[in-house]
């Protein structure tokens, strides 16, 4: 049997991509990739998973694909990753201020960002 994922670049790999253990079984999506621009490495990557954002260090990683990332790690290690370290993470809901109450109104008039910080 042939695997129908086909081999890319940490540079192409996206957001929601499933990461996988060397048993394949399936512990997180891909929140973000690190790197090293000024270098061009590839550092890690950034996983979100049931216990919150853990970080998979590049030489526990074994193959990226454009379905999945597996892993050189165990299950058992997988449950251990630890928490990111450097420079905390913040989005925003593009979805925010969709309703028609008056706070949702006056929030698309002023384009107010609700930054959220990633745990």
């Amino acid at each position: 049997m042939t695997d129908p994922a086909t081999p890319i670049a940490y540079g192409a790999l996206t957001k929601g991509t499933a990461m996988l253990t060397k048993t394949g079984r399936q512990f997180g999506t891909v929140e973000h990739v690190l790197q090293i621009p000024e270098e061009d490495l590839f550092d890690g990557i950034v996983t979100s998973t049931e216990q919150g954002l853990r970080f998979v260090d590049r030489d526990q990683v074994e193959t990226i694909t454009t379905a999945y990332v597996r892993c050189t790690i165990t299950d058992e290690q997988a449950a251990a990753l630890p928490v990111p370290d450097g420079a905390p993470v913040y989005t925003v809901d593009a979805l925010q201020d969709t309703g028609t109450s008056l706070h949702d109104r006056l929030g698309r008039m002023f384009r107010r960002p609700r930054w959220t910080r990633e745990e």
